[in-house]
């Protein structure tokens, strides 16, 4: 006997019906279903926060739902509006008796999932929230003190020694198909902006099983990954923030074809990381980890910060990759850490700031491991680069970018210049027409950044 007649499954970041565990668990207790998404107001608005390139992805996911719903005989149900309020709406129709999602961990959907508890209790119906986004249930990987882990090494090895499910397929199909007052009919309301047809990824978990069918291209992952100019990183990552397909099944398909040992897993157990310490250290989302970095003043320079945004700084490995996200929402990992410590050790700005620039472009946007990963390269994150290593850009492009294949790729003006002139662009003498200048001298202000950060590390 089904524990509810009539439950909702929400769908967030879980943009699939195979190997879904709230889903999954929702069909296994309930005599019917009601699969939905929710049009927050609060995610979609165009506001200075929208991010256009993962909003057509994230549509483009929904569209490919509707077809693996469809194949079951059933029917994606569209709402709008602010989550709770849509949940008790439904609630006081009598329509539903359980909620069923699958956790996130940022404070927004924390106290989103607090307000949905809340709103069942009052009408005594069931919330229940499943671990499905990460590897492990984040709550279960402690010191031996009983504390959350703050640095990688050791919290990859406990948290390696948990078996990870395997992905389960869906094959009951007891969803609700009648009509439910205000949903809407499909997701063209939500697609009046243009779309970004050079896009680095298309959405939709076909999209991603084709990438994961060919997934043992990568053999050469580890010695090729970190050169901009090779096609050598999967392009799954927003796929995972999306979940279109299951982090099991990536894991999965990752030993399948690459085996144990392959640099991919330790990515993915990076991935749980940094959304393990955002779980446990939610402030980090507004303050530095290290909070002693908090009391560094940042230059803060306006101009100098939309050179950066505009890919005009006169550092071609840092414009070429500021270009490359600006256009096509993403950046090659590499050029993300190399723009990023460009930012907080050359330009002196505060790590927020391109946070909040990268939050607005990258299609691949995961707020959890975006600040994980700002944090690194500013060194006031756990584990993060230490202070005093910092990246020299000349030296990172002429080792990862020799040829210069990337830069001319994004920069148009290099794109008849020699190589040779291009990395020469370090000496003062060196001018290219229509290329700006180096807008800073790396090496006086990697000298300024060292005195900064030794100073409030003493505090």
């Amino acid at each position: 006997m089904n524990s509810y007649k009539r439950s909702i499954f929400i769908f967030r970041r879980d943009l699939r019906v195979d190997d879904n565990t709230g889903l999954d668990y929702a069909l296994e207790n309930s005599e019917y279903v009601i699969p939905c998404f929710i049009f927050d107001p609060r995610l979609i608005e165009k506001n200075d926060n929208f991010n256009p390139n993962s909003f057509q992805f994230l549509i483009e996911s929904l569209e490919d739902l509707k077809h693996q719903l469809n194949d079951k005989g059933a029917k994606l149900y569209l709402f709008h509006g602010i989550a709770e309020n849509v949940v008790t709406n439904l609630i006081n129709k009598n329509l539903i008796d359980a909620v069923f999602v699958n956790r996130d961990y940022t404070p927004f959907s924390k106290k989103r999932d607090e307000a949905f508890k809340k709103a069942c209790e009052m009408y005594n119906v069931d919330f229940i929230s499943c671990n499905d986004l990460l590897l492990n249930n984040p709550d279960k990987i402690k010191t031996q003190k009983g504390t959350p882990y703050t640095v990688f090494t050791p919290f990859f090895k406990k948290a390696s020694k948990f078996d990870v499910n395997l992905p389960e397929m869906s094959s009951k199909q007891n969803f609700y198909t009648g009509k439910i007052e205000n949903e809407l009919n499909d997701t063209d309301h939500f697609l009046k902006a243009k779309r970004n047809k050079p896009l680095y990824v298309k959405g939709g978990r076909s999209n991603a099983l084709k990438i994961l069918e060919n997934l043992d291209e990568f053999k050469n992952y580890e010695n090729e990954r970190d050169y901009p100019f090779l096609d050598a990183t999967t392009g799954l990552s927003a796929h995972n923030k999306f979940g279109t397909i299951s982090i099991r099944e990536f894991y999965y398909t990752v030993i399948d074809k690459l085996g144990i040992s392959h640099p991919l897993i330790t990515q993915l157990y990076w991935r749980d990381f940094y959304t393990y310490l955002a779980h446990h250290y939610p402030y980090i989302f507004k303050q530095s980890f290290k909070k002693k970095f908090d009391s560094i003043e940042w230059d803060n320079d306006s101009d100098k910060f939309k050179k950066w945004c505009a890919g005009e700084t006169g550092f071609p490995i840092v414009d070429a990759g500021i270009r490359e996200m600006n256009y096509t929402g993403y950046m090659h990992n590499r050029v993300r850490m190399i723009t990023a410590s460009f930012l907080v050790k050359d330009l002196h700005i505060d790590w927020k700031w391109g946070e909040q620039y990268f939050a607005r472009k990258l299609v691949d946007y995961d707020k959890s491991v975006n600040i994980g990963n700002w944090q690194w390269s500013a060194s006031t994150g756990p584990d993060a680069q230490p202070f005093f290593r910092i990246f020299n850009p000349w030296s990172q492009q002429k080792k990862f970018d020799s040829e210069c294949i990337y830069i001319k790729k994004w920069i148009e003006e290099l794109r008849n210049v020699s190589c040779k002139s291009i990395h020469n662009l370090e000496n003062k003498n060196t001018f290219i027409p229509g290329y700006p200048e180096p807008i800073i001298n790396h090496k006086t202000e990697r000298e300024k950044s060292l005195a900064v950060f030794r100073l409030a590390n003493q505090k």
